[in-house]
């Protein structure tokens, strides 16, 4: 079932307010690990502390060779697909016109759908959020060698308030590596600590954004000032690790990855799961939600 609520009492009070005339920021509302302590989860004790301190955690292997060869041989048919990559959900690089990202692969792929599903997984993020947990956002993200561009510094709550309509920042992100990650194919960089500050951006949302901002994000991107004093402040953590370890990171976390110029490829499937209870309403500063493989609108917990 597809349904956009409207904005409840509580949720009209924007907690986060950005896409204002200036840049605006706003101390962290919310915890970052939801359950009581002594809850029960995958998760230790140790690494949920670490989670509300830093803003992520790691997990050296989260999956074995043999699910990445299933995965990575998954990843490689979805790219290869003639009829997926005219599709919408595929984004392609500019200058090379390589595949340079897929979403809603938990859609499209049974087999992503099981990753999704799984409790080394989905039970990680209902520890975490405290909650039944839905899929908001999930895709693989290719970033071949040989010059597949970067992701601008951004907190993903920041795009996911104002031109999703998710109220609170009660979600989390997992990013399982396909590859392996070196220090110079364009890995995961974060700001530790990052995540207890909202940093709301100057300027409007122009209409459709995500058509440009997927490619070469403008709106919602922080200021060079902003950016030098958050990382004079947090310091920045680049991540590198084996295909199959994986990153978990809150959602208001300042990241963002380089161009990849090696010949490794550096190819990881993102997920993006939210409470149940912090379902998407309408935008906070976009004249429309967008698009469904973006931003979900179905709700139905993740069995």
């Amino acid at each position: 079932m597809t349904t956009t609520p409207v904005r409840t009492e509580t949720e009209r009070t924007d907690l986060y307010p950005t896409r204002g005339p200036r840049e605006v920021t706003t101390p962290r509302q919310d915890p970052v690990v939801w359950s009581a302590p002594g809850d029960a989860g995958p998760v230790s004790p140790a690494d949920l502390r670490g989670l509300e301190r830093d803003g992520f955690l790691t997990v050296d292997e989260l999956i074995g060779p043999d699910e990445v060869a299933l995965y990575r041989a998954e990843l490689d048919r979805l790219i290869s697909d003639p009829g997926l990559r005219a599709d919408e959900r595929s984004i392609i690089e500019p200058k090379s016109q390589d595949v340079r990202s897929v979403f809603e692969v938990h859609r499209i792929s049974e087999i992503f759908a099981g990753l999704v599903r799984d409790e080394r997984v989905a039970g990680r993020a209902r520890q975490i959020l405290g909650s039944e947990v839905y899929v908001h956002q999930s895709r693989i993200n290719v970033k071949p060698g040989f010059g597949a561009s970067g992701f601008y510094w951004h907190s993903d709550f920041e795009t996911w308030h104002a031109e999703d309509g998710l109220p609170r920042m009660r979600t989390v992100s997992v990013s399982i590596a396909l590859t392996e990650n070196y220090d110079t194919n364009g890995g995961l960089m974060i700001m530790p600590g990052s995540h207890q500050s909202f940093l709301g951006c100057a300027g409007e949302t122009p209409r459709d954004n995500y058509k440009r901002s997927l490619k070469m994000q403008d709106a919602g991107t922080p200021s060079h000032g902003a950016l030098t004093r958050m990382a004079d402040r947090h310091g920045i953590r680049l991540f590198t690790g084996r295909a199959g370890s994986a990153t978990w990171f809150d959602c208001n976390c300042m990241h963002g990855s380089g161009d990849n110029i090696t010949p490794y490829p550096r190819s990881n499937v993102f997920i993006v799961f939210n409470s149940v209870e912090n379902a998407a309403v309408e935008p906070f500063a976009a004249p429309s939600p967008r698009p469904e493989f973006i931003g979900a609108r179905d709700f139905t917990p993740v069995r």
